[in-house]
């Protein structure tokens, strides 16, 4: 049974009263958000040489399409289109997700195909529709790269090997996260938020934003359907494979409609956002969530604290 909805909204007044005082840092640890880790355990060997393989173009078949195409390090780790164009400029069906961060998700790829970032490296070689080769010309082309045989070899024992390739690139993967001024206010700066944000992210947290958007990644650790509180399929009218979510991979009726929450981090420069790329800007994305996914009304300067939260998770350090 679907909760019911509730007309009421918040008012400014209140949101301001909430949030008047400087959270001390012991009130912190009680955030439904988390901090990023200050430090990264990862091989920078195998970092570097993933960095290398991401920007290769010869793991697609034509050699015009490097992992970076589409996910684009220096603009928030997508292209910016609504769907993905793979090589000869096929149209892809679904939005790119960014993959800023992707290491915190629980799986990968909008319907969670991928249990991890290895497994998902290989998705987009294999597809025809996207990169449409295989790891054996991957292999062949590489392995005439002397200096980049040498490096597989001193990362990996074994050498130049596919399971290796998805390790770099994975390993690479997991070492864009993203610190941002919220988590500063996190970790207890209260200046690293003005008052407009704070009062934001009280909102988000008083309207039930972070029931699907919480924890380190905001986002990105559960299953939810698009369109809790209302059909946004219907009202969006002609739907294709790519609208059926998780059930495209378990034909089991409740997954239809059912994705991935999508991480929050750097939702400033992801647009166009959800699977269908359908909202052009983050205004936009947040009118969907509150009709589709909350079931309420607010007021638009409610809407506006929260759009000016959301931009406190854009990462300060430099894309790599």
């Amino acid at each position: 049974m679907q909760p019911k909805k509730k007309a009421w909204t918040l008012s400014l007044a209140v949101a301001a009263a909430l949030t008047a005082s400087q959270p001390a840092w012991g009130q912190m640890l009680d955030e439904p958000i988390k901090p990023l880790a200050a430090k990264l355990n990862l091989d920078a060997r195998k970092v570097n040489l993933g960095r290398s393989l991401f920007h290769d173009k010869r793991l697609s078949k034509d050699n015009s399409l490097s992992c970076a195409s589409c996910h684009d390090i220096a603009a928030g780790g997508v292209d910016g289109k609504q769907f993905a164009v793979g090589i000869k400029g096929q149209v892809g069906p679904i939005n790119t997700p960014t993959v800023l961060n992707s290491g915190l998700n629980f799986r990968q790829f909008w319907d969670g195909r991928a249990a991890t970032l290895e497994e998902q490296a290989a998705g987009p070689v294999h597809n025809p529709g996207e990169m449409g080769s295989n790891w054996n010309e991957v292999l062949a082309k590489l392995s005439q790269d002397k200096a980049f045989v040498d490096q597989f070899k001193v990362a990996y024992p074994n050498g130049l090997q596919p399971r290796n390739i998805q390790d770099a690139i994975a390993t690479f993967e997991r070492s864009l996260n993203t610190p941002s001024r919220f988590d500063r206010y996190l970790l207890g700066d209260g200046n690293a938020l003005q008052d407009e944000e704070r009062q934001g992210y009280q909102l988000f947290k008083n309207y039930g934003c972070v029931a699907c958007h919480q924890g380190v990644g905001v986002g990105g650790n559960m299953y939810q359907t698009f369109g809790v509180l209302g059909n946004y399929f219907k009202d969006k009218g002609k739907t294709t494979d790519a609208d059926l979510g998780r059930y495209a991979v378990t034909k089991n009726e409740a997954d239809r409609h059912v994705f991935k929450v999508p991480s929050l981090r750097n939702v400033e420069l992801t647009a166009p956002y959800f699977h269908d790329g359908s909202a052009k800007t983050l205004d936009e994305a947040v009118e969907v969530m509150f009709r589709y996914q909350l079931g309420r009304s607010a007021p638009a300067a409610d809407k506006g604290l929260i759009v000016k939260f959301l931009k406190t998770l854009t990462g300060e350090k430099g894309m790599q």
